[in-house]
């Protein structure tokens, strides 16, 4: 199932959506291009507003400047806590906030079975 119009908008402003679409709010938050959505959920809408500080008077660089003040630390937050916003989500939607980093955990785990069938495990038989 996925969202109606108004619904989506809703989730969009932190609305929590029916149980039944937790399938699709799982995959909107963890499945493939989730970190670019919500790169760009928040990251587009604030540029219109910072667009604003052109039509001060003064030289453009200024109002360039005065732009790359506000944005460049949203970004850099933004990044930051991706993490914390999917497992607040999650929990929001009755969901194990541990699915967050599931696939990052996953990645983790082969690359251990990779490293310990190469190697053996604990690194047996290396000396120094």
């Amino acid at each position: 199932m996925t969202p109606s119009l108004t619904q989506r908008l809703g989730y969009l402003f932190g609305r929590t959506l029916p149980a039944s679409m937790s399938d699709w709010v799982l995959r909107d938050l963890t499945g493939p291009g989730a970190t670019r959505r919500y790169l760009l959920r928040i990251l587009i809408p604030v540029i219109p507003p910072l667009l604003l500080f052109l039509l001060l008077p003064g030289p453009l660089w200024m109002g360039a400047a005065m732009m790359a003040l506000l944005y460049i630390p949203l970004v850099y937050f933004t990044v930051a806590l991706m993490y914390v916003y999917r497992r607040h989500r999650l929990v929001q939607h009755g969901l194990d906030p541990a699915l967050a980093d599931a696939e990052t955990r996953a990645r983790g785990a082969a690359e251990r079975a990779e490293y310990e069938r190469r190697h053996g495990r604990g690194g047996a038989g290396h000396t120094g």
